[in-house]
């Protein structure tokens, strides 16, 4: 899409150069010339939102106007240098206006018809169904990790609190993790990369982890200035198929995705079959 705005900036500018002549007599008040193309000071109402401040609006402004200034001093070097194709580039123009507005009719269709309701039934399904796209590139955990400083109070407890099932001792490491922990994250059903949870710690300088995850269901460590905390309950190895907790948020896009390219076809294939329905074209031979 960058690609295609990029070569809508230059046709568009091309196209001023044609259209953007100072007639004689003309009362418009020009903000900006270039050789003979003008920009006019009531090209750019609308262009700046009401609610912005004075600054910000004339900061964009002026961005703007260096921004076409940038455009028609590119494309008038063009033309003096090669010769431009006027269909060609007209064709082009048109191609580009026509998908533009295919394209928002599309969106606007798909926002109006689209069905986000994804039954944990499809995305298990889904999942059976690509086994082979869902396999990990990395060692996935859950677990508890804390991190303390080592003037922190009362650490010498954090560990039973950490295997403690006691609801009062699960509050108690919460709260004791928001007062005093630099860094902490307490297992629940959530699965995360095991290099995100240990970073800025030493376990990130283990050499082999996965023998680590294997050996290791509890594991404590220290620096010069923290005490290092992991408890891990349940882990995956990186080449082995992930759990699907792990990717059912990217499943649940892919499912929307494919809905929305279904919706366009099917809206493509209406509209035309209408069209052939009502004789609405004909073609010429």
């Amino acid at each position: 899409m960058l690609i295609a705005s990029a070569g809508v900036c230059l046709l568009s500018s091309c196209d001023l150069i044609k259209r953007k002549q100072q007639p004689e007599g003309d009362v418009r008040k020009p903000v900006a010339r270039v050789n003979n193309a003008y920009l006019y000071k009531d090209e750019l109402e609308g262009f700046v939102a009401k609610d912005i401040s004075r600054e910000d609006s004339t900061m964009r402004v002026e961005t703007y106007i260096d921004s076409w200034i940038r455009k028609q001093v590119l494309i008038q070097e063009a033309t003096r240098n090669i010769n431009i194709n006027e269909a060609e580039v007209e064709r082009k123009i048109l191609d580009y206006r026509y998908s533009l507005i295919a394209y928002q009719f599309q969106e606007y269709y798909i926002q109006q018809n689209l069905d986000t309701a994804i039954t944990a039934k499809e995305i298990e399904s889904y999942y059976k169904e690509n086994l082979d796209n869902f396999v990990l590139k990395q060692n996935i955990v859950r677990a508890t990790f804390i991190k303390v400083p080592k003037n922190a109070p009362r650490t010498n407890k954090i560990k039973n609190l950490i295997f403690s099932e006691k609801e009062k001792d699960v509050r108690e490491l919460k709260s004791y993790c928001l007062s005093f922990s630099a860094a902490h994250h307490l297992s629940d059903s959530t699965w995360i990369a095991f290099d995100e949870l240990v970073k800025n710690s030493p376990l990130v300088e283990i050499p082999n982890k996965i023998q680590f995850l294997r050996s290791n269901p509890y594991h404590e460590t220290e620096d010069a200035a923290y005490l290092y905390f992991l408890k891990v309950e349940d882990y995956r190895i990186s080449d082995n198929v992930s759990p699907i907790d792990f990717v059912r948020d990217d499943i649940v896009n892919i499912i929307l995705n494919k809905r929305k390219v279904e919706l366009a076809k099917q809206l493509d294939d209406d509209v035309y079959n209408r069209a052939i329905k009502e004789k609405e074209f004909e073609i010429y031979r």
